[in-house]
């Protein structure tokens, strides 16, 4: 696995006055930790972190003068992000961010002192991240990315875009409970749409490969993919997979469908690190983050991939391009 660490976010000099830069150096620099479960060049993954820091310079924050953000990338195990979280937490931080469903835990464990905003999960109260939605109590709150609906509505997509399935294959993380109770809510659905549904793990790209070439040839087949930041490490050889094989397949996360997968359902994901930077605004200037309600998602994105579509011979009804918020030619 491949990790770095850098502070983000060193502008351009600029030249002033010598009463402001004296201003500038004695105004204090708040810092703020961020664990991205991101590979460091991964677009979606810079994408979220730029939105991040743009909302927090609207909101009054510039890196260099009042602010720091450690932004630490990659992927890894529960050791391994437990050894992230500690190395951003030996910086000092005033806040951190953990992007992830995976890193919030550690995180937890790791401080019970610094506020946290997390970033990922279904279901933080069960997962005993917080004590309620409304009042989450102690140092952590955050964002959820998935909810019951979402799994029932990609199965609902998939076969409204390719209406012959008759067998789903989602194909999952086992570590990530997230994911699995996505695939529980896909399964309670799949009698409505006529369907019979299975669930397939795989982490690795030798997983991966396996698993859809185990679906190969099969008709009516076809592919749920939950968030995971597992499984988006691996989207290439998942979208090209896929498409040897010929199968439909719907993804959460947008970027499948920008590497050329043929359509997404999800969250949408930067407009939540817009309001994560909220959140951080408001801690930083003395809010507690168990006063700060947790955030289900609100805002989604459909995007379709015409050209796939074409490939696989498949008819993109009128009324799903009509209903998408983007469509890939």
């Amino acid at each position: 696995m491949r990790r770095r660490y850098f502070i983000a976010g060193l502008g351009s000099a600029t030249v002033a006055l010598p009463l402001t830069a004296r201003a500038q150096q004695s105004e204090r620099i708040r810092r703020i930790g961020a664990l991205m479960l991101y590979a460091e060049n991964n677009p979606a993954g810079q994408i979220r972190s730029v939105v991040f820091r743009q909302q927090l310079e609207k909101l009054g924050w510039t890196v260099g003068r009042n602010l720091a953000i450690d932004f630490h990338w990659g992927l890894g195990d529960d050791d391994w992000i437990r050894a992230a979280a500690a190395q951003l937490l030996a910086r000092a931080p005033d806040l951190v961010l953990a992007n992830g469903g995976a890193s919030v835990r550690p995180m937890q464990q790791a401080t019970r002192t610094v506020p946290i905003i997390f970033i990922g999960g279904g279901d933080p109260v069960a997962d005993g991240f917080v004590q309620s939605l409304a009042h989450p109590g102690g140092n952590v709150t955050g964002f959820t990315v998935l909810e019951p609906s979402i799994g029932p509505k990609l199965l609902e997509l998939l076969k409204e875009i390719a209406p012959r399935v008759s067998h789903v294959t989602i194909m999952l993380n086992p570590d990530n409970i997230s994911s699995q109770r996505l695939a529980a809510s896909v399964v309670a659905a799949a009698q409505k749409f006529a369907v019979e549904v299975a669930t397939m793990p795989a982490r690795d790209p030798a997983e991966i490969a396996a698993a859809l070439a185990s679906l190969a040839g099969e008709r009516g087949d076809g592919l749920i993919i939950p968030p995971d930041p597992a499984t988006n490490a691996h989207r290439n050889l998942i979208v090209e997979v896929a498409a040897g094989h010929r199968l439909p397949a719907i993804y959460a996360l947008r970027s499948f469908t920008a590497e050329g997968g043929l359509m997404s359902y999800g969250v949408d994901l930067p407009d939540l690190f817009r309001k994560a930077a909220v959140y951080a605004d408001r801690i930083l200037r003395g809010e507690k983050p168990g006063d700060l309600p947790v955030q289900t998602p609100t805002k989604f994105e459909l995007v379709v991939n015409f050209r796939t579509a074409k490939a696989l011979g498949l008819m993109v009804p009128p009324a799903l391009i009509t209903r998408a918020d983007e469509v890939i030619e």
